[in-house]
């Protein structure tokens, strides 16, 4: 009778067991020392070897010749354990046998010795299902049993397990195996059943388990039945996962902003009978992948998924930032949580999809962001000599100004030089506007506006749109509308370029202060100069008319709490 490879290929002995190094060696050794507890108390996820170790545990106890504390596998005791007609070794399913009766019953038997063996053991299998009742009965001789008793207990659950219990027990917690482990094993087994596996193939299976031995040899149980060599591709098509090609092509248009390719591809797959959770899960799991392997190329390989291989992965993320896909995964995840609640679940999907292909759907922080990136990224390359929103055309005379400036005051022009050019040149206009000015001159901002932006990329220079600077005692202070535009303006690209074109203008050294407020009224002497900088200021949002449409997106995002500078 044909037997299954995971019950075929059980570990008869320590050695056998794989990945649990550090809980074999020690049950190892207490038997050798003849230090075994009483109780025992195996923790684990599935398929890493609990009950195998508590089979192991009880031959090593009970054999007749044990071989430096494992058992030899030979004698009547350790082959009768094998078989299972041992009667001093019972193994119980606390998720069928969980009631107070059956635990009352165990626990009257167990006070008699051993019938053939040397100790009486009970392996008790998912006993963090046993009642409250039940786990009280059974504390008071796991607590004081009698020497020829040895209880194991073994759970997926250990936080339902009673500190009453676990307080009494010697508690090992079994780890997932690693995928470089789970591959040799598989592919020692391959070669002894004469299965053609590949190493890409073991791979796969590897990954696909879990961390769980028996789930990956259940894998290859399945797989055998294929025609010719297994590999990579032979094991998707058995397991019925060709599927990920499809997610693989999905996110590969994701990642190329092809909305139209994305949209009509997920129609595609709805029509083919693809559930729509099930494909963004599948997307979303591909998505933290490449966010793995792209936050640790090396070491984060052991923690894939094993549904696409590590070559397919690299490519497809290699031009792509850690910011996209942490946003990705992020957007995947919150979609698919959202989902089982949803109306309609396939438009959720596919306004999902939007969101994932352009970022400035998002409507967050994050698409405000992306929007200012992309005009940075579009912005016109203009030599960094001259200021951005300069026009290369000739200077245009102002108009006269309705009451004529004050005396004493000259009406500040932008110049067509650079602002970084020697005093005798760039300088004396500005200067004089600024050592003539009354104390207190907000006026003098409106001069200087256009020196400032063109020295500031667009996503710093929007926000002088919303502040207001007055110049007292050697000293700009900058009134913000709100401490989002302060704190925009609070860094030290900015400040710098406040500083060092307020001061060349002035001739002397300006420290720069950032306030929240509005700024105080500009006395009448400075009205007229006010509004003879308002033409250059309307030309140069003309000339950019992207600083209009970004400054008008900031106002709206400053409204929202969740802006707060911290």
């Amino acid at each position: 009778m044909y037997q299954a490879l995971y019950r075929k290929w059980r570990p008869r002995t320590f050695d056998e067991v794989v990945g649990q190094a550090h809980i074999t060696d020690t049950l190892r050794r207490q038997v050798a020392e003849g230090r075994t507890a009483h109780a025992y108390l195996f923790t684990g996820t599935r398929g890493t070897g609990k009950t195998t170790c508590a089979r192991i545990l009880a031959k090593a106890i009970n054999c007749l010749d044990p071989q430096d504390g494992a058992p030899c596998c030979r004698c009547e005791a350790c082959r009768s354990i094998d078989e299972g007609r041992a009667l001093d070794v019972t193994e119980l399913d606390a998720a069928s046998n969980n009631g107070v009766d059956q635990v009352r019953a165990l626990r009257e038997e167990a006070v008699y010795t051993p019938s053939v063996l040397q100790r009486r053991v009970y392996i008790i299998d998912e006993v963090h299902m046993l009642s409250t009742a039940a786990f009280n009965a059974l504390l008071k001789i796991l607590e004081e049993p009698p020497e020829h008793l040895l209880f194991i207990l073994a759970t997926t659950e250990l936080h339902k397990v009673p500190a009453t219990i676990l307080s009494r027990c010697q508690r090992f917690a079994f780890k997932r195996i690693l995928p470089r482990d789970m591959e040799r094993q598989l592919l020692h087994i391959a070669r002894a059943e004469g299965i053609a596996l590949t190493d890409d193939g073991a791979e796969i299976l590897a990954r696909m388990a879990n961390g769980a031995l028996r789930d990956a040899l259940s894998l290859l149980d399945q797989c055998r039945v294929a025609e010719g060599t297994l590999d990579s591709s032979a094991v998707l098509d058995v397991l019925g996962l060709a599927g990920s090609v499809q997610t693989m092509d999905l996110m590969r248009l994701v990642l190329d902003r092809d909305t139209a390719g994305v949209l009509a591809l997920f129609d595609k797959l709805y029509r083919g009978g693809k559930d729509v959770a099930a494909a963004l899960g599948e997307l979303s799991d591909l998505g933290r992948d490449l966010t793995i392997l792209k936050a640790a190329p090396e070491g984060g390989a052991a923690l894939l998924s094993g549904l696409y291989d590590r070559k397919t992965l690299l490519e497809l993320g290699r031009d792509e930032s850690m910011r996209r896909f942490l946003y990705l995964t992020a957007t995947l995840q919150a979609c698919c949580a959202a989902l089982p609640d949803s109306f309609h679940p396939r438009t959720d999907a596919e306004l999902c999809l939007l969101k994932l292909c352009d970022e400035t759907l998002s409507g967050d922080l994050l698409g405000l962001t992306e929007r200012v990136a992309r005009l940075e990224q579009g912005a016109p390359r203009q030599p960094s000599a001259r200021p951005l929103h300069v026009r290369q055309e000739p200077r245009r005379e102002e108009p006269p100004l309705p009451d004529g400036p004050a005396e004493g005051e000259r009406v500040f022009d932008v110049p067509d030089e650079p602002v970084r050019q020697p005093k005798a040149t760039a300088a004396p206009k500005a200067a004089t506007a600024l050592e003539t000015a009354s104390a207190g001159d907000a006026a003098l901002w409106d001069r200087l506006i256009n020196q400032y932006k063109g020295r500031l990329p667009v996503n710093h220079r929007v926000f002088l749109n919303m502040a207001r600077g007055v110049v007292q005692d050697d000293v700009l202070t900058v009134y913000c509308s709100n401490d989002f535009v302060r704190g925009s303006l609070d860094n030290g690209d900015v400040l710098s370029v406040l500083q060092e074109v307020t001061s060349a203008a002035a001739g002397r050294p300006v420290r720069v202060v950032l306030t929240v407020g509005k700024a105080p009224e500009p006395p009448a002497a400075s009205a007229g100069a006010q509004n003879s900088a308002s033409p250059a200021r309307e030309a140069a949002r003309q000339t950019d008319p992207r600083e209009d449409r970004l400054s008008e997106l900031v106002k709206n995002a400053s409204q929202l709490d969740h802006f707060k500078i911290k």
